[in-house]
């Protein structure tokens, strides 16, 4: 009989929690965090856990969640439908200028991100929101702004938030847009963000609600982040609604950044090309009914993909590391679930205290990208061993495509 490759973790009082973290380090802290979700009692099973696992908000990044009954708002995050789209083109590394600075320049042009400097198109320092936003935004927004305002319409204050004029925009933190060489030298198109500020406005007002539900009824928690809403309450049905049309946005906000990204490289490379040859679009922070061991249930993924047998993922590596395309194994005990990217060891602060902008450069070397101190905090020593992270989740993912970036945007 075939040995497992997971630990399991058996949590007095609660379910267990199932590790697939062998070859990585895991702190304390995150071991916590998954003790207290899995004493909730509205788990299905047992808790699922990445090898990218880390410290989060109430509970860790890097783990798959299965309620009965509730939801937790704080477990799916405020960065609601975030995720990766990748697309193969028609190009190789020989297509590519010698000279990769223009072809940065021209993205960071066409895609407004992170607080970046007044720009035509772009708002200044409102963390890269359209002023005024070109017509492929527009189209899309058109498929999304019936339901937000029927949304709205519960949750007044959500109209005031940045929807419209962030829609197509990167975000900053560890959102990017790259450039990419696979393994046969083929090149790639990559790109990860979310709902951007409309998403973390519903984040936030659905957290704050479901704390104050739990005031109302006295219901004492390890963690008050792991407040939730149950099934039957109006609150729990508003939020559902509300963070559906989040992830709706977020994979909209993905391919209309996919659509101006190709277009600024098409402005550079002259060569007539062809893309989406291979192209996935997932989310790794969001919520979903799914069917596990013969029920219904709900799934939320913070920090992980989706995979199951036969589906593309994508696990990206850190700032100058690589990148895979993975397939899906389907293995039931993952919930089918991958890890969604290396995942910290450090906080932000840590980083920048520890590490030097040489360190930086050097870290990033051969790769056209921002080295300066305000991305020390995105070094790859932040992150766990990409290599590790994958063996660990040999069973369940194959690798189909190992990408390396030579163009990296960062907000």
């Amino acid at each position: 009989m075939k040995k497992e490759e997971y630990d399991v973790l058996n949590i007095e009082g609660g379910r267990p929690v199932k590790m697939w973290t062998r070859g990585v380090p895991v702190e304390a802290e995150a071991r916590q965090q998954l003790s207290n979700m899995a004493k909730m009692p509205f788990i299905y099973k047992h808790v699922a856990v990445m090898p990218d696992v880390h410290v989060g908000k109430g509970s860790t990044i890097g783990s798959v969640v299965p309620t009965l009954g509730a939801i937790i708002p704080a477990a799916v995050g405020v960065d609601i439908g975030c995720g990766m789209m990748a697309a193969k083109t028609t190009l190789t590394a020989n297509d590519l200028p010698d000279n990769l600075g223009p072809l940065r320049s021209a993205i960071e042009k066409a895609v407004p991100h992170g607080s970046s400097p007044r720009q035509r198109g772009h708002r200044g320092r409102d963390e890269g929101a359209w002023h005024t936003p070109p017509a492929p935004v527009d189209l899309a927004w058109a498929t999304l702004n019936e339901e937000f305002d029927a949304i709205c319409a519960k949750t007044p204050k959500l109209k005031n938030t940045n929807n419209y004029r962030h829609l197509g925009t990167l975000g900053g933190g560890n959102h990017f847009i790259e450039i990419c060489l696979d393994e046969a030298n083929a090149v790639w198109f990559m790109l990860h963000s979310g709902s951007r500020g409309v998403g973390n406005a519903i984040g936030t007002y659905f957290i704050e609600l479901a704390k104050k539900d739990m005031r109302t009824h006295f219901i004492n928690l390890p963690d008050q982040d792991l407040a939730y809403l149950s099934e039957g309450t109006q609150h729990y049905d508003d939020y559902i609604e509300a963070v559906g049309w989040a992830q709706k946005f977020a994979r909209t906000n993905r391919e209309v950044m996919m659509h101006n990204l190709i277009a600024a490289v098409r402005s550079v490379i002259t060569k007539p090309f062809e893309t989406h040859v291979e192209a996935v679009n997932c989310h790794h922070n969001y919520v979903q009914q799914e069917r596990h061991f013969g029920k219904d249930v709900l799934i939320t993924r913070k920090g992980a993909v989706s995979a199951r047998e036969g589906e593309l993922g994508i696990i990206p590596g850190s700032m100058g590391a690589k990148s895979f395309i993975v397939r899906g194994r389907g293995n039931p005990e993952s919930f089918n679930s991958c890890s969604h990217g290396a995942g910290r060891t450090m906080s932000r602060t840590e980083a920048k205290r520890r590490y030097t902008l040489a360190d930086q450069i050097k870290a990033t070397e051969g790769v056209e990208c921002r080295k300066d101190a305000n991305v020390i905090d995105e070094i790859p020593m932040a992150y766990k061993d990409i290599d590790a992270v994958m063996l660990a989740q040999r069973e369940l993912v194959d690798v189909v495509h190992v990408l390396k970036q030579v163009v990296c945007v960062k907000g």
